[in-house]
């Protein structure tokens, strides 16, 4: 490796649920150097979950971003000539990032009125083992499975 590795950046915790993921989620979630307006956006989202289901949004969201986490990815590789899709496992910090794009990616595809309420549903789908990101998760894992003849390739 010729450069080094960038340091880990230490994450603040939010202020309602004093939690580094929730600013890792918002950073995600923000678009253009808006951080005020994702926190908003993201908190106007939990009382909508709060509102709809009346359980505790965090719970909620926490159990809709484990069920939107890949655990493992298909990678291709070229071996003599032939390009193979290898299954190889994600490190933690990669899972959780990647979850967290999905759920914001899909949340914004989603139909509705603001980005609160499109993620709103979204976190809700999610923590039922329903919507598009928990979707792209089995997909993943699914690919995976499909190609584990491949995994003495890594």
């Amino acid at each position: 490796m010729r450069k080094r590795r960038p340091k880990k950046r230490i994450i603040a915790p939010d202020p309602r649920f004093n939690d580094t993921m929730v600013t890792q989620f918002v950073n995600n979630l923000m678009l253009s150097g808006k951080k005020n307006v994702a926190f908003t956006a993201f908190y106007n989202a939990m009382d909508i979950v709060a509102e709809k289901t009346s359980e505790n949004p965090h719970e909620i969201w926490q159990k809709a971003l484990t069920n939107a986490t890949p655990s493992v990815e298909v990678r291709s590789k070229r071996i003599g000539g032939a390009t193979f899709q290898i299954p190889t496992e994600i490190p933690a910090r990669r899972r959780t990032s990647i979850g967290m794009k999905w759920l914001i990616r899909f949340s914004r595809e989603r139909s509705g009125k603001g980005i609160a309420e499109k993620l709103a549903n979204e976190i809700i789908a999610a923590s039922k083992g329903e919507g598009a990101s928990v979707k792209r998760k089995e997909d993943t894992h699914r690919m995976a499975e499909a190609n584990r003849a491949f995994a003495h390739f890594r």
